[in-house]
């Protein structure tokens, strides 16, 4: 359904929604598992009780075969349609640790990686270096200057950093410089279209020279791969095209990135855990607020190094924290992720997501367990992730009828 129809039916009155992301949860057969996915492997007696007496199905983030970034992935279900609505990662990360950018900006998310003596990248991450180590490299990277142009580098968690450039003439139309691959040398800066790109090349090469150079006997984050180029431009907000008042609760910086793009106020999880997030959520709905997005990362982050293990240990955790988030008085509870990311492929993928949707009136019965198999058989079919917010504003009862 076009979401610009969702929006002209919007209501500003309804139920309370909850959107709960496992990061990456949906996977395939796992052969140490004799072909059960983590989602089959993994103990869920609460998940299953929400199954028995909601509704499932599937959602495909972007189109079928299509693997969508992370950035699309949430975007899409949040109801813009993520061909229409594109934002590097770049941005989403800037705006995840709270940096003010302006219009015409230029960021890019920065990962610290370890190249091998002949350039070759080793690891993609630098063994997941610490935040402090990360924020003592951003800070011999912060000096660096290249005439005519701003550059603001700042640490954002782990491995990750982000670089922003500010000046006239800059344009996102840049190839990643991370090839995605262990075993290859860091891809040259590049243009993606044929012209108007020239200035914004010539300065992100000169940044990477010379950080390259600063970086280059260190240890074990030697190198910089950049990724997620983006002009920031203005978006519109989920107030605006849904009436909703919409909070965020996320660990992550590139995670309330993408919620900041579209207007939600971030809810601090203290600890930082999924207690902690619970606590957010349940602080958001008492401060007035009608939508809350809840974000869990490590299904994710399991997922892309291959553990199946630590895969069902993050889906089980999440389980035990189910009767915490029942207990806020949510009205519509949604529980998927924002794209797969199959343990054997140690990546993200194409294949359709798992949807779990509790509350309001729902043709409940068809299935018991919250896995891809029953997702995928379950009464809500497969659907556009972009579709599910008009599910989710349905069930609340804050869509008016369309027509007479």
């Amino acid at each position: 359904m076009s979401s610009n129809l969702a929006s002209r039916l919007s209501l500003d009155h309804g139920g309370k929604i909850l959107l709960a992301v496992m990061d990456g949860v949906g996977d395939i057969p796992i052969p140490e598992f004799d072909g059960l996915t983590p989602l089959e492997k993994a103990v869920t007696p609460n998940l299953d009780k929400l199954t028995a007496t909601g509704v499932l199905g599937q959602h495909l983030p972007v189109g079928r075969g299509i693997t969508p970034g992370s950035g699309p992935g949430h975007l899409s279900i949040f109801g813009y349609d993520p061909v229409e609505y594109l934002v590097g990662r770049g941005a989403l990360a800037a705006l995840g640790i709270g940096f003010e950018l302006k219009h015409g900006d230029l960021a890019a998310r920065i990962n610290f990686c370890t190249l091998g003596d002949n350039g070759v990248i080793l690891d993609r991450r630098a063994g997941r270096i610490s935040t402090e180590l990360c924020n003592e490299l951003v800070a011999e990277l912060k000096p660096i200057a290249i005439p005519g142009v701003e550059i603001f580098v700042e640490p954002v968690k782990e491995h990750r950093a982000c670089v922003i450039f500010r000046g006239p003439g800059l344009s996102e139309s840049i190839h990643d410089t991370d090839p995605g691959l262990v075993g290859e040398k860091p891809l040259p800066v590049t243009a993606s279209s044929s012209s108007g790109s020239e200035r914004a090349v010539h300065v992100v090469s000169e940044f990477i020279s010379k950080a390259s150079e600063i970086l280059k006997d260190k240890t074990p984050a030697n190198g910089l791969l950049l990724r997620g180029f983006a002009l920031h431009e203005d978006f519109p907000t989920l107030t605006g095209l849904y009436k909703l008042k919409p909070a965020a609760v996320a660990l992550y910086p590139m995670y309330r990135g993408v919620a900041s793009l579209v207007g939600m106020e971030q809810f601090q999880s203290n600890p930082a855990d999924l207690s902690g997030e619970i606590q957010a959520a349940d602080d958001a709905l008492n401060a007035g607020r009608d939508f809350v997005f809840l974000h869990h990362k490590y299904t994710d982050s399991s997922g892309e190094d291959g553990d199946h293990e630590r895969k069902v240990a993050e889906i089980e955790k999440f389980d035990r924290a189910v009767p915490g988030l029942l207990q806020c008085g949510f009205d519509v509870i949604c529980i998927t992720g924002d794209h797969s990311t199959p343990c054997p492929m140690k990546l993200h993928s194409w294949h359709p997501v798992p949807v779990l949707i509790h509350g309001g009136p729902q043709r409940t019965g068809w299935s018991s367990r919250f896995t891809e198999k029953e997702a995928a058989a379950g009464a809500l079919g497969t659907f556009h992730g972009h579709e599910l917010m008009s599910l989710l504003l349905a069930a609340a009862g804050r869509l008016a009828k369309f027509g007479a």
